[in-house]
């Protein structure tokens, strides 16, 4: 089978990049051939036999000229029909696997599959794998950037709200846009040309399915997970948290708490535009951003760690790593954080944004020692799909 992997960035830049390499890699090992789609870029790392990408899209840089002519790309691309075209006449895939595709690429990508398909007479499956949501929401997260707030407005359709609350950067401009790309794709009815849409959380599956077009294609799969060798790792006395430093993520809510809690060690590992708001916090020891061993070695020893989001995340990494390596979650009932934790064995929940719910939970478990060991031994036989068991259940949705 012949899969073309479609992806706006093709070097690593985050979750959906680790996606489609490691998925790609699965399907290689298994005898399918596959090659990718994307903009060009110093760093690609994946490609397709005929070097064909769009031009690379920078947002924040550019010439003025490129950036008058922006806002008409990020709705359609002539230049991505184009240049997806040379790749589906020399590749002929069977299936087109599109991730992150919008502003950058474009859905125009899906007219030229079609035509493609109907010149050509080689039938095509187009599967999309949902890695935010874009589909229903312009500025991807359904939470408006100025309130904070989680907001559904535009998952029916009505995507004008973007530009009345400015979603897209806090810019009336930019939201009038987001607001246009999502208005012309429905009226054009492009959407319906996807066979399949892979939704990471059954939480994200609920909010797709408010589109009564996507309702019939949508399938929840959780995302696959390296899987780790267990080891037995003497805790040490601090609570973890790693990730982006940022509001929607709860850190606000978070460092209010670890200043009510000055007896609990608290670790902070990473980067964002919080970091300030923590200083002088004597129990927060920020270590910056950590990968590899180091951030290993932080998420085992830790007695556990903190998942205080306050938007509808997905399905996080953090959360599934954490347990894996031995490390219950405190993590908020948000999103697809729930469906992640087994409450009582692996973790617990507390309600997201709730202040004293958080500290409550906090002091239980952080004076249960037994209680926390016990959870840590449970993460033994946690069980996430390998990309193995994730690329088994996939084959089905390509054939």
């Amino acid at each position: 089978m012949k899969i073309l992997m479609i992806n706006k960035f093709l070097y690593p830049n985050g979750g959906s990049e680790t996606y489609i390499f490691k998925l790609g890699e699965a399907l290689n090992a298994h005898s399918h051939e596959v090659q990718y789609f994307g903009m060009e870029h110093e760093g690609r790392c994946v490609g397709n036999a005929v070097n064909a990408y769009t031009s690379d899209m920078d947002f924040h840089g550019g010439s003025k000229l490129s950036k008058l002519t922006y806002p008409i790309k990020t709705i359609y691309s002539s230049e991505a029909r184009k240049k997806i075209r040379l790749v589906l006449d020399d590749f002929k895939p069977d299936v087109c696997h599109l991730n992150n595709f919008n502003y950058q690429l474009t859905p125009s990508i899906i007219l030229e599959i079609r035509k493609w398909e109907k010149a050509s007479g080689h039938k095509v499956k187009i599967v999309f794998t949902a890695h935010d949501y874009q589909l229903v929401c312009p500025n991807h997260m359904m939470n408006n950037p100025a309130t904070h707030e989680n907001c559904e407005k535009c998952g029916h359709g009505a995507f004008m709200n973007c530009t009345k609350g400015k979603c897209i950067h806090g810019s009336t401009a930019k939201s009038a846009i987001g607001t246009m790309e999502a208005t012309f794709w429905k009226m054009k009815g492009t959407y319906k040309q996807i066979d399949t849409i892979i939704c990471p959380t059954q939480f994200m599956k609920s909010k797709m399915d408010y589109n009564p077009v996507f309702k019939s294609k949508t399938v929840a799969m959780l995302n696959f997970i390296d899987a780790v060798e267990w080891k037995d790792t003497a805790k040490r006395d601090y609570v973890l948290y790693f990730g982006r430093f940022s509001e929607e993520k709860g850190i606000k809510t978070l460092i209010s708490v670890c200043r009510e809690l000055p007896d609990v060690q608290f670790i902070f590992a990473g980067t964002g535009s919080l970091e300030d708001e923590m200083k002088g916090v004597k129990n927060i020891k920020n270590v910056g951003f950590q990968t590899g061993e180091a951030l290993e070695t932080l998420i085992r020893e830790a007695r556990f760690s903190i998942y205080p989001s306050e938007w509808y995340e997905n399905c996080p990494f953090s959360v599934m790593e954490s347990q894996m390596y031995g490390t219950p979650v405190l993590g908020a009932n948000i999103g697809g954080i729930p469906e992640l934790i087994t409450v009582g064995k692996t973790g617990e929940l507390f309600e997201s944004g709730n202040k004293e719910e958080l500290k409550k939970q906090i002091q239980r478990l952080w004076e249960d020692k037994e209680l926390t060991d016990s959870y840590s031994w449970n993460c033994k036989y946690i069980s996430f799909d390998t990309v193995e068991q994730y690329y088994q259940k996939i084959m089905k949705i390509y054939f």
